[in-house]
């Protein structure tokens, strides 16, 4: 079955994962026995001082006070120990283990003697005051505290002040001991500056572990969102053909590259026509290539085979010295006759010669324009610079350059310049402006329905029908059917195998 695969399997075993983590944590909290613990911790540790001058007394504390602690000596150390039920259910004197009989605990401090030992309990803790001082009592051995068997409920405590013979190290400080359902342990101090603890530990594991299903569902689910192209193929390709499309290409070349490891695809254009030349040259199994066309490829070429791909727009440009952004139909293909040779014509007190800046023969973008809007080819090339005619029976001054670049550069250069280049190669320019046609503008929302005729399919041509299982066959479906559409939509295209790019591919 189709659904049985790594992604769903991976999918399938996290999410029960989360959900047995949840139900044994809810079984651990509300159903299995717990562990009673009991809890120490050093609270104090430090040097003990005796002044010559003045005389030391025993140190007494009344509430609990079992033995009392002798006047200190030089190097004496002073011990804090904090020892308390730390879970959920009550300790009681049975619950203490036989093995220092007849005590409950026996607390070591290394080499070091104690000296002497007193337990403070507070106010309304009674019982487990009577308990430390029932007997066998509290007392000391050696390097020992015997500490008797108290019982204490749920968050009880006492403390022990002990006066040992010398200095001691936390670490050193150990309880001997069993509790019979629990354990003896040392626990973490909470001082003032630290924050109250948020979850138990319980809680914190459950949600790192329920965070971790959830993040891998979620790579999962990106990772289905935003597949690789299917069929990728290895080898090099290389890509030619139309400048206007050349943007859109290089960048759905890259993602292609990245989408499918062992590809090259190498995009050198140089127009629309050398493209399908440099193809009709590369000839059948010699190498991979790929050429673009604005519009149909020219005649005299049957064995190569065309796959409509996406549909590109173009604009007139001027020079912003020239205040005209609308030029009818007609207007254009005057100013192009040479029946408009000023600006002046147009724009009553304006005195500005037309300057004519086209691109050169193999340009499909020249070619467009010729056939969608001119309805004829262009007049003559009468300058090399631009600005003078060169041939005297011109009518108009009109020059021919390589690249759209070129064009854009010198139009915004010029006064009263004017030309033409693909729609988002305009972009963000200065010193030039955008032209409308019979009041209709450049917009990709608005094909279709607008009439807006500067505009032409983008066709990709190869030799003769490629192998389905290779690099030519699978960048041709990237482009028309996988994620290289929204590589072209991002460049100012509109795809073929969109919705409204059927109609209008559909239209020629």
């Amino acid at each position: 079955m189709e659904w049985i695969t790594a992604e769903n399997v991976i999918a399938v075993g996290t999410a029960l994962v989360g959900v047995l983590v949840t139900l044994a944590v809810v079984w651990i909290d509300r159903f299995s026995p717990q562990r009673k613990r009991l809890g120490y911790r050093v609270q104090l540790n430090t040097p003990l001082h005796r002044e010559e001058n003045r005389d030391s007394e025993v140190m007494t504390v009344r509430e609990g006070q079992v033995v009392g602690i002798a006047a200190p000596a030089n190097g004496s150390t002073l011990v804090l120990l904090r020892i308390e039920n730390d879970r959920e259910l009550d300790i009681s004197s049975e619950d203490y283990g036989s093995s220092i009989e007849p005590h409950g605990l026996r607390i070591t401090f290394g080499e070091r003697t104690v000296q002497g030992v007193v337990a403070t309990v507070p106010a309304g803790w009674e019982s487990v005051r009577d308990d430390l001082e029932r007997a066998p009592g509290l007392g000391r051995d050696g390097n020992a505290v015997l500490v008797p068997k108290a019982a204490l409920e749920r968050g009880q405590y006492f403390k022990l002040l002990v006066q040992l013979s010398g200095g001691v190290a936390d670490r050193d400080v150990k309880i001997d001991g069993s509790l019979q359902g629990g354990t003896i342990r040392r626990n973490r101090s909470t001082t003032p500056d630290e924050k109250p603890v948020r979850f138990s530990p319980t809680s914190r594991n459950v949600v790192i572990v329920l965070t971790a299903c959830v993040v891998a569902l979620a790579a999962i689910i990106v990772r289905e969102q935003t597949p690789p192209p299917i069929g990728c193929a290895r080898g090099t390709l290389t890509v030619t053909g139309s400048t206007a499309f050349a943007p859109a290409l290089r960048a759905a070349a890259r993602q292609y590259e990245k989408d499918c490891e062992g590809s090259t695809v190498t995009v050198d254009v140089h127009g629309s026509t050398a493209g399908i030349r440099e193809l009709a040259q590369a000839g059948p199994g010699k190498e991979a290539v790929i050429a673009f066309s604005d519009g149909r490829k020219p005649g005299g070429f049957p064995e190569l085979r065309e796959n409509r791909v996406a549909v590109s727009l173009f604009t007139l440009v001027m020079n912003d010295g020239v205040p005209v952004d609308d030029l009818t139909l007609d207007q254009v293909r005057r100013v192009y006759r040479g029946e408009i040779r000023n600006w002046g014509d147009l724009v009553p007190g304006l005195d500005r010669p037309v300057l004519l800046v086209s691109r050169d023969a193999n340009s499909g973008t020249r070619q467009v324009f010729q056939r969608r809007v001119l309805d004829r080819n262009e007049p003559a090339n009468s300058s090399q610079d631009c600005r003078t005619s060169d041939d005297p029976e011109s009518k108009v001054v009109r020059c021919e350059l390589d690249s759209t670049e070129q064009v854009l550069a010198t139009v915004a250069r010029l006064p009263g310049a004017v030309g033409y280049a693909e729609l988002r190669a305009t972009e963000g320019r200065e010193g030039l402006h955008r032209v409308a046609v019979d009041g209709r503008r450049p917009l990709v929302e608005e094909l279709g329905g607008s009439g807006y005729p500067y505009r032409e399919i983008e066709y990709a041509y190869t030799w003769g029908l490629p192998p389905a299982d290779s690099l030519t066959s699978s960048f041709l479906t990237y482009l028309r059917a996988g994620r290289g559409q929204d590589v072209i939509s991002a460049h100012g295209h509109l795809p073929c195998a969109t919705p409204k790019g059927l109609v209008v591919c559909g239209e020629g």
